[in-house]
């Protein structure tokens, strides 16, 4: 069955960086869209960013510039490089995937991770 495990959370202060990882088995991994959603307390999980079967990209306003996704085919890992992160961008991060729509809305995708938590102190 398909399995997405996030790695690479943790506590960092204003201006930090972070690199998340996302482990994915149990399907053709080159072959699906990949996506980072985020969710703070009492707000709707958000698209962070996209990259699709070709690695074409795709980012919120918010993170444009300061993070960076990608993904290794060969190690079935997807990646969320975060520099000079604000509190604003605490929260638990989720990668997703969908074998066909690469769009950062949520209710799109059908496979998910459990998330990993990032803290940013200012």
């Amino acid at each position: 069955q398909v399995q997405l495990v996030e790695s690479g959370g943790g506590s960092v202060q204003a201006g930090g960086s972070l690199r998340l990882s996302c482990q994915a088995s149990g399907y053709t991994f080159s072959r699906f869209c990949m996506g980072w959603f985020r969710q703070a307390p009492g707000k709707e999980r958000e698209g962070v960013a996209t990259i699709d079967q070709v690695s074409a990209t795709t980012y919120a306003d918010s993170v444009k510039g300061r993070f960076a996704i990608s993904r290794d085919n060969a190690k079935s890992t997807l990646y969320l490089e975060m520099n000079d992160l604000q509190p604003e961008d605490a929260a638990i991060y989720y990668c997703a995937s969908h074998p066909q729509w690469c769009l950062r809305l949520s209710s799109v995708y059908s496979y998910w991770g459990q998330g990993t938590q990032v803290t940013v102190s200012s």
